[in-house]
């Protein structure tokens, strides 16, 4: 069974969505295909099986959100 899904991030501005996209990019090769639009990162996660599709997916939200609170803290200094 092949399993297909999309996210797509919004952030407040193309330096921010730059920053998260380059940061996750590497450890995203050969699992997923991504892209960045401006403020957008899109993601296309295609898997065999719905326990690596969902894998896949918490470890990249676990990872973008890391990725969002350095950013934040580097912000505020």
């Amino acid at each position: 069974m092949k399993i297909k899904g999309e996210i797509t991030l919004n952030y407040k501005n193309e330096e921010s969505a730059s920053l998260i996209y380059n940061s996750l990019e590497i450890d995203n090769e050969n699992y997923l295909e991504s892209n960045l639009d401006k403020r957008t990162v899109n993601y296309q996660i295609n898997s065999e099986s719905l326990g690596s599709f969902l894998a896949t997916v918490d470890d990249l939200i676990a990872s973008e959100i890391v990725a969002e609170k350095i950013i934040e803290k580097t912000n505020k200094q």
